[in-house]
């Protein structure tokens, strides 16, 4: 299966090997502790030693941001040897959390086999919890797992539900699969899977 380093694919499926790493401004604001801005500057200008010295004794208290990056760390190996095992620990950490893109990234490990044995129904497990909070690039995957029935029985409609989704966020390769969903598909089912994707929709955003 292809994967995501920004959203390339392959006809349908992901290619550019790749993990969510979400703007770092988005766990800033989050943090409950003081030195994670320290962590990020340090990060952000490439000090991995400065930001793993930072986010450790975080990650440890339960920093979901920090454990995330930590993640992140160990699966580039930034700072840290790359070792998807100790990727995929992090990441579950704040994926219990509820940390949004730390469920993508652990379904992401679940879906390619990294650090974990490949299960695709534990992917689409975290893709879903992901994609239910509005990440667009879960929603697209998880239509992927819907339209090739990987973890889950084939449903177009799901698939398309998803699609719209994403697209709605501007992901382009969710535009092209619904265009070809789309001539697969009758007049009915379209419509159903349109008014999913509006009650989904609102419930994302409310």
């Amino acid at each position: 299966m292809c994967v995501f380093l920004f959203g390339y694919t392959c006809g349908m499926r992901r290619i550019a090997a790749t993990l969510a790493v979400v703007v770092a401004l988005l766990f800033s604001a989050g943090s409950a502790w003081a030195d994670f801005d320290d962590g990020l500057a340090a990060y952000e200008r490439g000090d991995y030693a400065t930001a793993l010295r930072e986010w450790l004794p975080l990650a440890e208290q339960g920093d979901v941001s920090a454990q995330y990056f930590l993640g992140v760390m160990y699966s580039f190996g930034r700072g840290v040897p790359q070792n998807d095992a100790e990727a995929v620990k992090w990441y579950r950490k704040a994926a219990e959390q509820g940390g949004v893109p730390a469920q993508y990234n652990l379904g992401f490990a679940y879906d390619e086999g990294y650090g974990v044995p490949q299960n695709d129904a534990e992917a689409v497990k975290w893709y879903r919890k992901a994609a239910e909070q509005g990440f667009a690039q879960a929603q697209y995957n998880l239509g992927v797992m819907y339209y090739f029935g990987e973890g889950v029985s084939v449903n177009s409609i799901k698939a398309y539900m998803w699609w719209s989704l994403a697209m709605e966020q501007g992901n382009e390769s969710a535009t092209k699969n619904l265009n070809i969903i789309k001539e697969e598909m009758n007049s009915a089912e379209i419509s159903i899977a349109q008014e999913l994707a509006s009650e989904m929709w609102e419930q994302i955003n409310n």
